[in-house]
C-alpha cells in the first residue's frame, strides 16, 4: 500500500552551481557574512602562528641556557594569539549561528509560499510526509551547511595555505615532500565522492518515505484501529525502516573509510617531516624549533584537509536536499497568470480605477461559465473528459450524478480552475478563463466538500476564514443563513469554543454547516458542493438544504450529490457517464424520460425504504 514518492531527476556529483544558488539565500545577511569571513581568516593566522611561536622559543634556548632565557616575550605573544583566536571563535559561533537561524527562516517561508501556489496536480504524486521533510529537515540541513560547513571549509583553506607557504619558505625540499601527500588525498575524495553523494540520497529519499508513512497512519488512526490493521502497518512500516536501516549503515561505512584515509595521510606526512626534518637537525642544516615547527604543521596541517574531507561529506549529504528544496522553489505552477493578466494587473492597481471594473481589467460580475469543448485526462491516454460542452448561467443550480470515476468531481475542478483543460476552453463571461487572474476568481469561490476541513482554533475564527475583515455580526449572520446558528450557541463557549485539530470537538454534520456558514460569508459567485451530505445524518440534511436557498440564490452552482432526493429542485441534473453528458433536464423532466436518472432514482429510493423499514422493525423489536 505504500506507493514510492515521485524523485525528481538529479546529478550524480557534487553541484557546484546548486550549492552557488543556495548560497545566495546567505546574501542578505552581509552583516553577518562579513564578521564570519573575518572570524574565519583571523582564526587560521592564529592557528598558524602558533607552530611558529614555538619554533622561535625552541631556537631560543637551544641556543643559549634555559635560565639565561627570558621567556616573558613569548608567553605575551602567545597568549595574544590565543586571545585573538578566542575572540574570533566567539565572532564565528555568534555569526554563524544567527546567519543560519536567519537562513532557515527564508529558505522555510520560500517553501511554504511556492506550495500554496502550486496546483493541485503537483501533489498528485508527493504525500503530505514528503513535502513535510522538505519544509523542516531539509531547510535546516542546508543552513547549516551555509552557515557552519561553507565557512569551516573557507577556514579550512585559508590555513592550509598559510601552512603550505610557511613550510616551503622556512625548507623548501622539506616542505614540498610533506605536500606530496596531497595528490593521493585529492584522488580519494574524487573516489569516494560519488559513492557518499549516492547514498546520501538514498538515505534523504528513506528518511521523507518513513516522515510521509508517519503522516499518513497518524491521519488515519482511527481506520486503522477499526479494521485491527496494526499488525500489517507495522510490518509495512519494518519494511521502509529496514530500508532506511541499510542505506543509512551504507553511507556511514563509506564515511568512516574515507575519514581515517585522510588521517593516515596526515600520519603519513608527519612521518616525512620527522625522517627527512631529523636527518638536517643532525647534520645542522636545520635548527631544532624548524624541525619541531614542521612537526607540528604536518600534523595541523591535514587538520583542515580533514574539516574540509568532513565538511565535503556532509556537502555531498545534504547535496541531495538542496536538490529538492531548490527544486521545489525553482517549480513553476503549471496553473498561473500569464504575462499580459500579469500586466493588466499591474495597470489596475491605480487610485481611479473603477468599481465595476476586477483586478485583471475586465468585468466583476460573473454571469456565466462555459465548458467549449473541453477535453481533460490525468494521464496521457487516458480521457476523462471528452468534448464535453455546458454553459451556467447566474442563478442557475446544476446537479451532477452518475457512477463513481464518471468525471463530476473532474468536471468542478475544471470549473473551480484547480486543473486547465488538455482541449477546448473554459469561459467566463464569454472569455476563455485563462485571460482572467486566477487570484481574483478563486476569491469568487466557495467549496463545500464531502470531507469538511477545519483548522484549529474557534469555530468564530473558522466561519471569518474565508473572509478575515468580517464582523462577529457578519459572522453569526453567516450561520444563521445555513441554520448553524443554534448548535453553535449551544456549545461551551458558543462561538469562541475551540473546535481542535481538525475539528475533532465537532460531529461531522456540526463541521459541515460550519463550512457552510464559512462559504457563504466568503460571498463567492461560483458555489461548489461535492458530495457535501452524503455523511451526514438525514436532521443535519434538512438542515443544510433549508439554508441553501441563501447561498444558491443569485450564484452559478455546481451540485455533486449522493443522494439524489436532494438535488429535486436544480434548475438541471446532468447524468455524467465517462465523461459525457447522457441525460439533462429537471428532476420531472428526466423522471418522465424513464432513462439513467429514472432508473437511479428509483434504485435508490427502495433501498432508502428499505433501510427505513428495518430501522423501524429493530426500533420496534
Amino acid at each position: 500500500m505504500k506507493n514510492e514518492p515521485q524523485e525528481d531527476v538529479f546529478s550524480e556529483k557534487l553541484d557546484l552551481k546548486l550549492w552557488g544558488r543556495v548560497f545566495r539565500h546567505a546574501l542578505p545577511y552581509k552583516r553577518l557574512l562579513t564578521p564570519l569571513a573575518i572570524a574565519a581568516v583571523g582564526i587560521a593566522i592564529c592557528d598558524a602562528s602558533f607552530a611558529l611561536v614555538t619554533r622561535w622559543t625552541v631556537d631560543a634556548v637551544a641556543q643559549q641556557q634555559q635560565q639565561q632565557v627570558n621567556l616573558w616575550p613569548y608567553a605575551t605573544v602567545y597568549f595574544v594569539v590565543a586571545l585573538a583566536l578566542s575572540i574570533g571563535v566567539w565572532m564565528f559561533i555568534n555569526a554563524a549561528g544567527g546567519l543560519s537561524n536567519n537562513m532557515s527562516h527564508d529558505i522555510r517561508q520560500e517553501c511554504f509560499k511556492k506550495l500554496q501556489e502550486l496546483e493541485f496536480a503537483y501533489f498528485d504524486h508527493r504525500p503530505t510526509g514528503w513535502l513535510i521533510s522538505r519544509l523542516t529537515s531539509d531547510c535546516d540541513k542546508l543552513a547549516r551547511i551555509i552557515a557552519w560547513g561553507t565557512l569551516d571549509v573557507l577556514w579550512a583553506v585559508c590555513l592550509v595555505f598559510i601552512i603550505a607557504v610557511v613550510m616551503v619558505i622556512m625548507q623548501p625540499l622539506l616542505g614540498l615532500l610533506v605536500l606530496s601527500v596531497v595528490p593521493p588525498l585529492v584522488w580519494v575524495s574524487a573516489v569516494f565522492q560519488k559513492k557518499l553523494l549516492l547514498s546520501s540520497r538514498e538515505t534523504r529519499k528513506y528518511n521523507s518515505m518513513i516522515t510521509a508513512s508517519y503522516a499518513e497512519e497518524l491521519q488515519g488512526l482511527r481506520t486503522t484501529k477499526s479494521l485491527v490493521r496494526e499488525s500489517e502497518n507495522q510490518r509495512e512500516f519494518e519494511v521502509l525502516s529496514t530500508q532506511m536501516y541499510g542505506v543509512s549503515i551504507q553511507n556511514a561505512l563509506q564515511s568512516a573509510v574515507y575519514i581515517p584515509i585522510v588521517l593516515t595521510l596526515g600520519s603519513v606526512a608527519a612521518g616525512i617531516a620527522l625522517w627527512r626534518g631529523g636527518a638536517d637537525v643532525l647534520s645542522g642544516s636545520l635548527s631544532l624549533g624548524t624541525l619541531v615547527a614542521f612537526i607540528f604543521y604536518a600534523g595541523q596541517f591535514f587538520n583542515p584537509i580533514n574539516q574540509i574531507a568532513q565538511t565535503l561529506v556532509q556537502m555531498q549529504g545534504a547535496q541531495a536536499a538542496g536538490e529538492r528544496v531548490l527544486s521545489l522553489l525553482a517549480t513553476m505552477p503549471e496553473i498561473r497568470d500569464h504575462e499580459e493578466v500579469q500586466v493588466r494587473l499591474r495597470e489596475w492597481d491605480r487610485p481611479d480605477r473603477p468599481v465595476d471594473v476586477a483586478p485583471d481589467g475586465y468585468e466583476r460580475e460573473i454571469r456565466s461559465v462555459t465548458f467549449d469543448h473541453v477535453d481533460f485526462s490525468y494521464q496521457t491516454g487516458e480521457p476523462v473528459l471528452q468534448d464535453f460542452n455546458l454553459t451556467v448561467e447566474a442563478g442557475q443550480t446544476i446537479a451532477l450524478v452518475g457512477a463513481s470515476g464518471g468525471g463530476k468531481s473532474t468536471i468542478v475542478n475544471l470549473a473551480a480552475r484547480f486543473y486547465e483543460p488538455t482541449g477546448g476552453r473554459i469561459l467566463v463571461n464569454g472569455r476563455d478563463l485563462r485571460d482572467r487572474s486566477l487570484e481574483w476568481y478563486h476569491s469568487n469561490l466557495g467549496i463545500v466538500l464531502q470531507g469538511p476541513h477545519l483548522f484549529s482554533g474557534t469555530v468564530r475564527e473558522n466561519i471569518r476564514y474565508g473572509r478575515l475583515d468580517a464582523t462577529d455580526a457578519e459572522v453569526e449572520a453567516a450561520a444563521r443563513s445555513v441554520n448553524a446558528d443554534s448548535f453553535i450557541r449551544a456549545l461551551e463557549k458558543g462561538y469562541d469554543t475551540d473546535v481542535g485539530e481538525g475539528g475533532n470537538r465537532l460531529s461531522t454534520g456540526q463541521k459541515q454547516l460550519v463550512s457552510f456558514a464559512r462559504a457563504l460569508l466568503a460571498d463567492p459567485r461560483i458555489f461548489i458542493m461535492d458530495e457535501a451530505t452524503s455523511s451526514i445524518d438525514t436532521e443535519t440534511e434538512q438542515l443544510i438544504q433549508q439554508g441553501l436557498k441563501a447561498i444558491f440564490e443569485g450564484r452559478i452552482s455546481f451540485v455533486i450529490a449522493h443522494r439524489l432526493s436532494t438535488i429535486r429542485g436544480a434548475d438541471r441534473i446532468l447524468v455524467i457517464e465517462k465523461g459525457r453528458i447522457v441525460e439533462s433536464g429537471t428532476h420531472g423532466e428526466l423522471m418522465t424520460a424513464h432513462g439513467h436518472y429514472h432508473a437511479l432514482y428509483t434504485q435508490q429510493f427502495r433501498n432508502e425504504q428499505v433501510e427505513h423499514m428495518l430501522d423501524v422493525g429493530v426500533v420496534g423489536a
